[in-house]
């Protein structure tokens, strides 16, 4: 009779990663860990020079996503997003206005040659627009507001283009005066616009057949976000761009860099609730409003700091908060999906 008293002690096995996905620890996390070793220890794979094509493929990757996105997307549900005026005010106002404050705040207390161009390195980051592909694809894992979120991120691209050089020349005094819009306008057309674009055109027929596979496409989403953390980490590791630094001075500024990210993460989610956000458009608030674009800076540090600068010490913080926001926002998207998805009501049992 007591043969089957063993049977209780294998309950808490199931329960083990049941607990370590509550903390946000899973193979995601596990992976992007991975990644910046791999980048660490070879990072000419994944550098320009490597011959695989990285570029390409993440350029491709990401305008898949968004075709599939456009895909699960109807013209009603993309006005709707476009009316939310309190949402994009809030997000385009912590972009532009909320971060390059907080780097006015700071200025004090960067001291000499090496500290004052660390703070110009620090404000530029500040000025720059938001990335489009990772705010989209974080905001889909969280399962926020979608339609608004291509909607803030796509529109924030193009206020960069205006923004970013009218504050840089404003406080920095480089001089330059206009910015090539063509380049960007073209790359922003052609990977985000025109796969949505594609992909609502097609919603009526592969709508449903989208909704449906939401998790294979999730994954989909998460290979994507781990090529582009692992190509900026190499990128950063070939080009030596941390030589010139202490191990002390990149520790330092790569906490800097998530203090600056968690206090905007902080403050939008503090504004989003007192102005009454759904949950749905809070997520879409910090994870747009949070997040500056690696693109635009590269691009831009080329034509507003020429022959001013040195463009290592230039695009140091913005390659550190790139990959830093991509992994902390990451980790964070994955616990508010899941509580996002917890929240949801269990389907009416089949006959009722």
């Amino acid at each position: 009779m007591s043969a089957p008293n063993p049977a209780p002690a294998a309950s808490p096995a199931p329960a083990s990663p049941g607990l370590l996905a509550r903390l946000g620890i899973d193979w995601f996390l596990g992976a992007l860990l991975l990644v910046v070793g791999l980048a660490y220890l070879a990072p000419g794979v994944g550098s320009k020079s490597s011959p695989v094509p990285w570029s390409a493929l993440t350029t491709g990757g990401v305008a898949v996503i968004f075709f599939f996105y456009g895909l699960r997307l109807s013209t009603e549900k993309l006005r709707a997003g476009m009316r939310n005026w309190r949402l994009h005010l809030v997000t385009q106002s912590a972009t532009f206005v909320l971060f390059p404050l907080l780097a006015l705040a700071v200025r004090p207390f960067f001291h000499g040659a090496k500290g004052e161009a660390l703070w110009a390195s620090i404000f530029f980051l500040a000025t720059l627009p938001s990335t489009v592909s990772t705010s989209v694809v974080m905001v889909s894992i969280a399962q926020g507001n979608l339609p608004a979120a291509i909607f803030n991120a796509s529109i924030s691209s193009l206020l960069g283009i205006l923004l970013t050089p009218l504050w840089v020349n404003l406080v920095l005094h480089t001089g330059a005066a206009q910015v090539g819009l063509g380049g960007m306008a073209a790359s922003l057309g052609g990977q985000v616009l025109l796969p949505v674009a594609l992909g609502m055109a097609l919603n009526s027929r592969f709508g449903a057949w989208a909704e449906a596979h939401r998790q294979q496409l999730r994954v989909f989403d998460q290979l994507i976000i781990l090529a582009l953390v692992y190509t900026s980490f190499c990128e950063s590791f070939a080009e030596n761009l941390f030589q010139d630094y202490q191990a002390t001075d990149l520790l330092g500024l790569a906490a800097g860099m998530v203090a600056l990210f968690l206090l905007i993460f902080g403050l939008i989610t503090l504004i989003s609730r007192l102005l009454g956000f759904s949950d749905e458009d809070r997520i879409t608030a910090v994870f747009c409003g949070s997040k500056k674009s690696l693109v635009h800076g590269t691009v831009l540090a080329k034509v507003l700091f020429a022959n001013t600068i040195a463009l290592g010490t230039l695009l140091l913080p913005l390659m550190l908060y790139h990959a830093l926001q991509i992994m902390m926002a990451s980790v964070m998207a994955q616990a508010v999906g899941r509580r996002m998805k917890a929240q949801q009501p269990a389907p009416a049992p089949a006959g009722r």
